[in-house]
């Protein structure tokens, strides 16, 4: 980073802010041994390790044993970036914030072309906190639609309403910051959430990946269930009698569903009563016979 790199307007702590981006970026980095006390704490938790990194990172990464390589949505256009992450073999998580549909379209024909790894995509908007009219959740689809890839959310927007909504559209990354204070100094933390939220977050999303389902429309079992007792069928209007012709106007569409449906009374009316039918009952084919005429 060149030392005349400014700060974003999110990443100034005031009007006395004369600290460029670097001195900020130097003043938080961790150092390689940072990383691998990190790496070695996730996997002691049961926690998936992974980092984004510049070109010159990549072999230390891969080193860490990181499972996937995230490239951030600066990162789209940084074509050097894209051919050693390629290289390595490993997924790619390629995040796709501030770009053009053709400057994702160039970044995948890269990667694919120098080492053609799996790679996931992930809509973004590149705003800290990202306002809820700016996130267009939809482009998420658009890239689905275009590409073909699995495609996901990293989102910047404050709460857990918008990831939760991105995965029941189908996201299947979310990416969310999150911190343990957000009054913490550090310009991401108030895009952030606290362990708590995080927790409601992911309990969400699991309910929402519960609900998605197939997408076959049919009936479920608890459905079945429930729908004899909440649809109607034919019942006797009044007390039908052994022999009778069965007339319109003695039977009547009620609950529950137990008998033949609505769309059986042209095949029920001008046909003679098999054995009594008490009012209320269901009309059923073994208390009805043949018609009349018969």
């Amino acid at each position: 980073m060149s030392r005349r790199a400014a700060k974003a307007d999110y990443q100034k702590t005031g009007e006395g802010d004369s600290q460029g981006m670097l001195e900020m970026l130097k003043r938080l980095e961790l150092s390689d041994d940072d990383f691998r006390a990190i790496a070695e704490h996730a996997r002691r938790r049961g926690i998936i390790f992974m980092s984004k990194g510049h070109r010159e990172d990549i072999d230390f990464l891969v080193k860490l044993g990181v499972p996937a390589l995230k490239i951030d949505s600066a990162a789209v256009v940084y074509y050097s970036l894209l051919r050693k992450a390629a290289g390595t073999g490993l997924p790619i998580i390629l995040s796709t914030g501030g770009s053009k549909l053709g400057e994702v379209e160039k970044a995948l024909d890269i990667l694919a072309e120098h080492g053609d790894p799996p790679v996931a995509l992930l809509h973004c908007t590149t705003a800290y906190p990202a306002p809820p009219d700016q996130i267009n959740l939809r482009a998420m689809l658009t890239l689905k639609a275009a590409f073909g890839q699995p495609v996901g959310f990293s989102d910047h927007s404050e709460g857990i309403e918008i990831p939760i909504a991105a995965a029941a559209l189908g996201a299947c990354i979310v990416e969310k910051h999150f911190t343990l204070d957000r009054s913490l100094p550090g310009p991401d933390h108030k895009a952030s959430l606290a362990p708590p939220e995080l927790r409601r977050m992911v309990a969400g999303i699991r309910r929402v990946e519960q609900a998605l389902g197939e997408p076959r429309k049919r009936p479920t079992e608890l459905e079945r269930r429930n729908m004899q007792l909440m649809r109607r069928s034919l019942v006797a209007e009044r007390d039908i009698a052994a022999g009778e012709r069965l007339q319109a106007d003695m039977v009547v569409f009620k609950r529950p569903g137990t008998g033949l449906g609505e769309d059986f009374l042209d095949l029920v009316v001008g046909r003679v009563a098999a054995k009594p039918i008490a009012t209320g009952d269901p009309i059923t084919w073994d208390r009805i016979g043949g018609f009349a005429d018969e």
